[in-house]
C-alpha cells in the first residue's frame, strides 16, 4: 500500500537525516502517509457495510 510506503520511507529518512529541514519534510510524509491510511481504511468500512467490498482487490 502507498502510504506504508510512504510510512516506511519517513522513518528510514528520519534515521538517516543530518539537519532539521529534512526533519521536516519526513514528518510531513510521514503524517501524509497516516492520514491516507486512515481515511482508505475508513472508506474500505464504508464500502464493506454497503456490500460493495470484494476482496480480490
Amino acid at each position: 500500500m502507498l502510504a506504508e510506503r510512504m510510512i516506511q520511507l519517513a522513518d528510514k529518512g528520519d534515521d538517516e537525516r543530518e539537519d532539521t529541514g529534512c526533519g521536516i519534510l519526513y514528518g510531513m510524509l510521514r503524517d501524509s502517509g497516516y492520514k491516507i491510511k486512515q481515511i482508505a481504511e475508513a472508506e474500505k468500512l464504508k464500502h464493506i457495510a454497503k456490500g460493495w467490498w470484494d476482496n480480490h482487490c
